[in-house]
């Protein structure tokens, strides 16, 4: 694969078919902790949003159409009850959180032209993970513009990788707002370059990404699996992969894919390290990159790489 030191694997061939990342949904144990968090690391977080299931988030948009969103508990009562009724995206949030722990990087999620159509792809593939989720809330600009917005979202799953789980999203209403101000980061992110998993094994999980994905070429070597999308790559490494190309701490005995790190683009590299110097963030450089391990309020490891506009 082209690992994310080595020069743009945006001219690999991909399907039309192909699908793209939305965003990535890490868990936290509170809501307002990974606001000052990310504000912290130098970006623009959205105002709060509250799900009628009793999660809230505070999404970080990005200009390539992706996004982050940390996800915390507003109301756990609401939350056990829709879990116990069988509601897909609770239940995976809450057992990821029995089994994880209140902070980490739980979802991976594509976007979505149509949602039930994807549920039948899923099921007929043999990965569905459960009933679809139909849902709107409301929602509020920085200007103080409020409206509601609705959602559609249809799950695939791999019992072999009980703590990843996979969705694709369909916006059924579009809310019409100017999103241009929420990205612009301090940091100078730009975009999602690669999502990064660990496991064992990667290559045992082949027929689920390609699927998944809608794409059937990937790379592979000693380390690593991966696969281009017109968003951005997703891969999964070996624990030795993890060390080597990340310098992370990539003892793992047990099966199963774990999300692991969001690599983003900047445009200079040089800025966005000042910029977390500035504000007192933890971070180490590892292959002509910065790292910023997992903490609290953050869910993930968060990798920041230099990439050409």
């Amino acid at each position: 694969m082209a690992h994310p030191a080595s020069p743009s694997s945006s001219a690999h061939s991909f399907g039309d078919s192909a699908r793209k990342i939305d965003h990535l949904v890490f868990p936290v144990a509170d809501i307002g902790v990974a606001r000052e968090r990310y504000e912290q690391l130098g970006f623009t977080v959205a105002p709060n949003g509250k799900h009628p299931f009793g999660t809230e988030n505070c999404c970080v948009f990005f200009a390539d159409g992706t996004f982050l969103e940390p996800l915390g508990i507003a109301h756990r009562e609401t939350c056990e009850a829709q879990a116990l009724k069988g509601h897909t995206f609770v239940r995976n949030d809450q057992t990821y959180r029995f089994r994880r722990g209140l902070e980490g990087f739980s979802h991976i999620v594509i976007k979505s032209e149509d949602a039930a159509a994807d549920h039948a792809a899923f099921k007929k593939d043999g990965i569905s993970g459960g009933r679809r989720v139909r849902f709107s809330r409301g929602f509020k600009t920085p200007d103080g513009e409020k409206g509601r917005v609705s959602f559609l979202l249809s799950f695939a799953a791999d019992p072999r990788a009980p703590d990843a789980g996979f969705f694709s999203c369909e916006v059924a209403s579009p809310p019409k707002v100017d999103r241009s101000a929420l990205q612009r980061h301090a940091n100078g992110v730009t975009g999602l370059r690669a999502i990064i998993g660990c496991e064992p094994n990667p290559t045992d999980f082949q027929y689920f990404f390609q699927s998944f994905l809608s794409q059937r070429h990937m790379e592979t070597d000693s380390f690593s699996m991966s696969f281009q999308t017109p968003t951005c790559e997703v891969a999964v490494y070996t624990p030795e992969g993890m060390r080597a190309f990340f310098g992370l701490d990539g003892e793992k005995t047990e099966r199963g894919v774990q999300f692991k790190v969001s690599v983003l683009s900047v445009p200079d590299l040089a800025s966005t390290k000042a910029l977390l110097k500035n504000n007192e963030v933890n971070f180490f450089e590892h292959r002509g990159r910065i790292v910023v391990p997992a903490g609290e309020g953050q869910g993930a490891t968060l990798l920041f790489e230099e990439t050409a506009s």
